[in-house]
């Protein structure tokens, strides 16, 4: 099956997609390190330093280092391909936590764009004081899904009374908290849906400063704040699928779409559009450094499938 989807079959790619999202293997009892290593010994996988190894998932765990990261080593009947060494799953392991790390750092910085132009153009529409009036949103959105938004908006400025400087400054001195305060204490997953919930004049005027259309700003909002979730929590990134579609045809039309959901490649090219030259050049460069150190490790498999699991065409 691996080898198919690097020739870019539907079928394999989707069953591939479907088999890196099954329930992780199911401990019935808890095994010592020692046991679980001796048990990826039993199905054929090299260990070529059992001590190394051993200190490897001491340090980060059975589950996290294989069971996370082994389908790409198995065959269709769940077996192993031959010659699979520790070190291989590891190194993908490894892959992912950097990728992670680098991903997450220009996450951030878009992150704090989007923060700045929403916080600004609020206060600009709507004054630093009332913008949370209901009458600031979009009139043809759910009343209930308002409220929301609002209610955790104003419970997240209570939260940070007397906590955080600069939402105790304007409070204390002013009274009250403009959006571009506000706005910095809210998690990406609020803003994402504040922004969903804007009037369309405003959701226009926000995506024009970074040249987007606002319906496909929104639906990167929403798997930028599911990708940065994963790297928050340490989960597995290079598999990134969400159910929330992107328009990568505004973004690439020549690039073709599987399963209609949005992957990290999608998300990563998506960024071009936020970031600055050098810095999205930079993004670029270290992961294709990364899998670089990656497809010297791997021996036993054709690293490229990584490329293609996370959604990079003409592999």
């Amino acid at each position: 099956m691996i080898y198919s989807i690097l020739i870019g079959t539907q079928e394999t790619y989707e069953a591939l997609s479907q088999f890196l999202f099954m329930g992780e293997y199911y401990m019935k009892e808890y095994k010592h390190n020692e046991e679980l290593l001796e048990h990826l010994k039993n199905k054929n996988v090299i260990i070529d330093d059992e001590n190394i190894a051993l200190n490897i998932i001491d340090n980060y765990s059975y589950y996290s280092v294989i069971n996370t990261y082994k389908y790409v080593f198995k065959k269709d009947d769940n077996t192993y391909f031959e010659n699979v060494h520790f070190d291989e799953i590891y190194s993908l392991y490894d892959f992912d936590k950097n990728i992670r790390v680098i991903f997450l750092k220009y996450a951030l910085e878009f992150e704090l764009k989007i923060r700045g132009v929403m916080g600004n153009i609020i206060a600009k529409n709507y004054g630093i004081q009332d913008y949370l009036n209901k009458t600031n949103f979009d009139e043809l959105a759910n009343e209930d899904d308002i409220n929301d938004v609002i209610d955790s908006i104003n419970t997240e400025i209570d939260k940070n009374k007397g906590k955080h400087p600069a939402i105790t400054h304007y409070d204390q001195t002013y009274g009250f908290i403009p959006p571009f305060v506000a706005i910095k204490i809210l998690s990406f997953g609020q803003i994402s849906r504040w922004y969903g919930l804007l009037k369309q004049s405003d959701r226009n005027e926000i995506a024009k400063k970074f040249n987007v259309s606002p319906k496909l700003l929104k639906q990167i909002l929403i798997n930028m704040t599911l990708a940065r979730n994963i790297c928050a929590h340490s989960d597995r990134l290079f598999s990134f699928h969400s159910k929330f579609f992107m328009t990568f045809s505004l973004i690439d039309n020549t690039y073709k779409v599987n399963n209609n959901s949005t992957n990290l490649y999608m998300l990563i090219r998506s960024m071009e559009k936020f970031l600055n030259e050098q810095d999205y050049n930079d993004l670029i460069n270290l992961i294709n450094k990364e899998f670089d150190k990656l497809n010297e490790s791997i021996k036993s498999i054709d690293a490229r499938i990584i490329l293609k699991i996370m959604g990079y065409p003409n592999v």
